[in-house]
């Protein structure tokens, strides 16, 4: 698997060679445009404003508006003055709980890869940000653009999560109106809460959705009839207590009693 970048991570005067490699992958079911008349693919090209010949991707170039119709060109060369050394490093500014970070503020995430030499140092901060229970906060260089960067530890390695920087979080247009609560339903929300309560397994959820389009792909190309999927029967409940007391009732007689907890485990990848 190609890596997306390729750096150093920078703790004090210690430098780590490391290559970020991405940790998700897209299984989306992809659709390419057909025209509707013959099925034929829909291709789209690139062409001049002016003279409205096709443009090849060889002979386009980057172009900054400063004026209405005015622009300056931008060559890979002019990105790389812009850049210095440490921003070719990904460079550690400080170190904090991972609690202090809104979830709204996390893009992306990466695996952080020790590179060749590098293989000491970067146990060594693993594993101390690992016994202290931090998080690193740091800065790169990506492609075209500065990202801040989360360096999360885990068992297994070190996990890099792409951040938005302040400016670019939005904030909640319209906040909770935050009514008085009947403490009756407040305990028994409680309640319902604790009775779903349990450990989060991953490999448990699935996209449904995608399993269905593709029977249904599959259904198509066979010459099937498609058959629609019956909707569940929704509830006329709409009194909260009485939804909270039926919600409790349902997962009361069909989940088992709970096993007790053990001691939590360190996060793992």
């Amino acid at each position: 698997m190609a890596a997306t970048h390729k750096g150093a991570i920078s703790f004090g005067l210690v430098h780590i060679p490391v290559a970020l490699h991405t940790a998700t992958q897209d299984n989306d079911i992809h659709f390419n445009q057909l025209c509707k008349e013959d099925g034929s693919r829909v291709k789209y090209k690139k062409v001049c404003a002016n003279c409205g010949k096709e443009v090849g991707f060889q002979d386009i170039v980057k172009g900054f508006e400063f004026a209405p119709g005015q622009y300056v060109t931008m060559t890979d060369a002019d990105f790389e003055k812009a850049k210095t050394e440490k921003d070719k490093t990904i460079q550690i500014l400080h170190f904090t709980d991972l609690k202090n970070i809104r979830p709204i503020f996390f893009d992306k995430t990466y695996h952080a890869v020790v590179e060749a030499g590098g293989d000491k140092a970067y146990e060594l901060l693993r594993q101390a940000m690992f016994d202290e229970g931090k998080v690193a906060i740091a800065k790169t260089v990506m492609g075209q653009s500065e990202k801040l960067l989360c360096l999360i530890p885990t068992e297994k390695g070190i996990l890099a999560e792409t951040l938005f920087f302040y400016d670019e979080v939005k904030e909640i247009p319209k906040e909770a109106a935050h009514p008085e609560l009947n403490e009756a339903e407040l305990n028994m929300a409680k309640m319902l809460i604790g009775s779903m309560d349990k450990e989060f397994e991953p490999q448990l959820y699935h996209n449904e959705y995608q399993v269905r389009l593709r029977e249904i792909i599959e259904a198509k190309i066979n010459g099937q009839e498609i058959v629609q999927t019956p909707a569940e029967q929704e509830s006329n409940v709409i009194n909260i207590m009485e939804a909270l007391q039926a919600s409790l009732q349902q997962i009361e007689g069909t989940t088992p009693p709970k096993k007790p907890r053990g001691r939590k485990k360190a996060a793992t990848a």
